[in-house]
């Protein structure tokens, strides 16, 4: 009997609703909403934290963010410790990751961290359980894989955006409105990192044997920030036809209103006197943002998503000519998403919203698994990925794993007994630390306790219903009438969560 191979296709900072089968109305996207017309579209998935490297080591060891250690950007997966990729690779599957890995610092000494110095030894792996790894990231960082390829275009690796500066992230500008980060280039689109991902993924797909089962990562940087599109694509969407977010105020003080119902870090990001946020370049103030800047920065992402749209298409046509695209588990997914604008802000940090913390999820099930296409409305999770592949594999998920298969249906759901789905934030930028914690539940509530810091006592959180306020707008946390959600939802949380990993792991990069 064929094994079914497994296809995991990730984006970075990618929102749920900018695919046109999530409600996404402007860049186009036929191949991953095919996707979802054919299998099974998870409308309520989240993430267990809400950047980069937390959010990977979930999806590669499926656990929570208290359990592998991750704790914030610039903490390394320890190299050591098991994923789920060597588990499938013991099993008789090739394994490949082809792309964005990010599971140790890209800032970090490339003597201490393999994935920083593996292109300059010239090593395509292994490495935690892949047997090949390419590596690309979304600027030059001096060591990955695209980067020492693109070495041998200097003319057109010099026009990319400038990203890290002497005080962090850069703020430049050079596109019409002057907004931050937008960097249109005269690249080839060929030489752009999107196509390079899908590019390299083709040639390793195509150097194994048709009979092998392979599990490939294939994770693009798209559409993460900055936002350098090749200026030959800028044709795609004109940015000044481009709507502004529905949760964006052209009032300052309408912008203000909704800020001051938050917790007050939000408001201090907004206006550039609290900077809790290391995910945002240090001198950028959203307050200074303009409405064209707001709908160049989508333009520029929506862009981008349709380019990674088109990758994607490649690929399936790879697999499909090589006669194994009725074999292969298709998972499209993001580590988490953007602001883009809503509540007047950009990026990423410490904000427990739909834009960070829902996910697209979809999976394409193998024909010959003959799972019916459906939408699934209950609350899934990053975590609930690893133990997915091991039940495409046939193999019993590793005992680490926190996670469950993914359902297939809300009945297969509620058999589960699928109630909520939990988010984790800690982070520390010098003396400001920041500890958040967050429960979805299925009925629709949504509660962030907010753990004790420089910045609050604890007692502090933001508590929605999603079904009646589904944009976040009104904190009920305060509310007497709810005080009774604010004290049982912290307190599953708590309960349900696993113990932190002691000891810590140590911060050894800024990301």
């Amino acid at each position: 009997m064929t094994r079914r191979n497994i296809l995991l296709i990730t984006t970075d900072q990618m929102r749920y609703d900018a695919l046109g089968c999530n409600g996404g109305r402007i860049a186009r996207t036929p191949a991953i909403d095919g996707l979802a017309r054919a299998g099974i579209n998870y409308r309520r998935a989240h993430n267990q934290n809400v950047v980069c490297m937390p959010a990977r080591a979930t999806i590669i060891t499926g656990q929570h963010v208290a359990s592998h250690g991750v704790w914030m950007n610039g903490v390394s997966l320890p190299e050591h410790r098991d994923t789920i990729a060597h588990h499938l690779q013991r099993h008789g599957y090739r394994t490949g990751l082809l792309g964005k890995a990010h599971f140790e610092p890209w800032l970090g000494d490339p003597s201490e961290f393999f994935e920083n110095r593996m292109a300059s030894l010239g090593s395509t792996g292994p490495h935690r359980g892949f047997e090949h790894m390419e590596l690309a990231n979304h600027f030059f960082e001096g060591h990955s894989h695209y980067d020492t390829w693109m070495s041998e275009h200097p003319a057109e690796k010099a026009r990319f955006y400038p990203m890290v500066t002497s005080r962090g992230q850069n703020t430049l500008g050079a596109g019409e409105t002057g907004a931050i980060q937008v960097w249109p280039m005269e690249v080839p689109r060929e030489l752009y990192h999107t196509d390079w991902v899908a590019d390299r993924t083709i040639r390793w797909l195509s150097s194994l044997e048709r009979a092998d089962p392979f599990f490939c990562w294939m994770s693009f940087p798209d559409p993460h920030h900055p936002w350098d599109v090749p200026v030959s694509e800028l044709h795609r969407v004109d940015w000044q036809n481009v709507p502004l977010p529905a949760l964006y105020r052209e009032s300052p003080a309408e912008r203000a209103r909704l800020l001051d119902d938050k917790p007050r870090h939000w408001r201090g990001y907004y206006d550039g006197t609290l900077w809790t946020n290391l995910e945002s370049p240090r001198e950028f103030v959203p307050a200074t943002l303009t409405p064209d800047q707001v709908r160049e920065i989508n333009a520029m992402t929506h862009i981008e998503n349709e380019l990674i749209d088109e990758a994607c298409q490649r690929v399936f046509d790879c697999l499909a000519a090589r006669g194994q695209l009725d074999s292969t588990d298709i998972f499209f997914t993001t580590d988490h998403g953007e602001l883009q604008g809503d509540f007047g802000l950009l990026f990423k940090g410490p904000y427990h919203v739909d834009a960070l913390m829902r996910l697209p999820l979809i999976w394409k099930p193998a024909a010959a698994a003959a799972i019916p296409p459906a939408e699934v409305s209950a609350p899934v999770g990053h975590l609930d990925l690893a133990s997915t592949f091991c039940e495409i594999a046939g193999v019993e998920a590793p005992g680490y794993c926190e996670g469950r298969k993914l359902p297939a249906s809300d009945e297969e759901a509620d058999r589960q007994g699928r109630d909520f789905v939990l988010t984790e934030w800690d982070s520390e930028h010098g003396h400001v630390d920041m500890h958040l914690k967050t429960i979805y539940e299925k009925s629709g509530w949504l509660c962030t306790a907010y753990g004790k810091s420089h910045l609050y006592e604890g007692t502090e959180g933001e508590l929605y219903h999603m079904q009646e306020d589904p944009d976040q707008l009104t904190n009920l946390w305060f509310d007497p009438a709810y005080a009774g959600k604010r004290d049982e939802l912290p307190a599953l949380l708590h309960d349900s969560l696993p113990p932190a990993r002691v000891p810590r792991l140590e911060r050894k990069a800024p990301v």
